[in-house]
């Protein structure tokens, strides 16, 4: 029986989202396969993070395709861009703690990808006079991705509404971020 690779790394992702600490034998029941099956997929932990890290990069490029961050203003790209991204908030969350992703000269490309477009819009912001100038754009993208991660961690953790994520981030992320005169 072929093993659906993409089931095994969304089962795994939904699980170490909730339980960042599960071992490869709880990813594997997460998955509803052995965990010999497993570990001929992903050759142990740090092979299925650099796999997790790559379906994160993914998501995260189509949710920064599908938000459209040319048209309107950048505060309305910016909305649209945390509710794209919302769904994958908490995967977010998981690669965020994984220190070895982001160490050394092995670092994905896809995060400077990442980085570059979400800091465009925040220049675009910026150069538009909406967004403070004395806030860089990589500091307005890295808050961005540190408010992402702890909205999911509320979330997950029950001391916030699911329903209020999208609210939550952006109200705090445009109330540091907007111009005042």
């Amino acid at each position: 029986m072929a093993v659906d690779r993409d089931h095994v790394l969304r089962s795994a992702a939904a699980l170490l989202t909730r339980k960042s600490t599960a071992t490869m034998d709880e990813v594997a029941r997460a998955a509803g396969i052995s965990r010999a099956t497993l570990h001929r997929q992903f050759a142990g932990r740090d092979a299925l993070v650099r796999a997790l890290e790559a379906l994160g990069i993914e998501e995260c490029e189509a949710a920064l395709d599908a938000t459209r961050l040319d048209e309107g203003t950048a505060q309305e790209a910016l909305r649209r861009l945390v509710k794209e991204l919302e769904r994958v908030a908490g995967l977010l969350a998981f690669l965020y703690t994984e220190n070895q992703l982001f160490e050394g000269e092995g670092q994905n490309e896809g995060w400077a990808r990442l980085d570059a477009r979400m800091a465009a819009l925040f220049r675009r912001g910026q150069e538009g006079g909406e967004f403070r100038i004395d806030l860089s754009p990589a500091w307005l993208t890295e808050a961005l991705y540190g408010l992402m991660a702890s909205g999911a961690w509320a979330v997950t953790e029950g001391r916030v509404a699911a329903k209020d994520f999208h609210y939550m981030i952006v109200e705090l992320l445009l109330g540091g971020a907007l111009r005042r005169d």
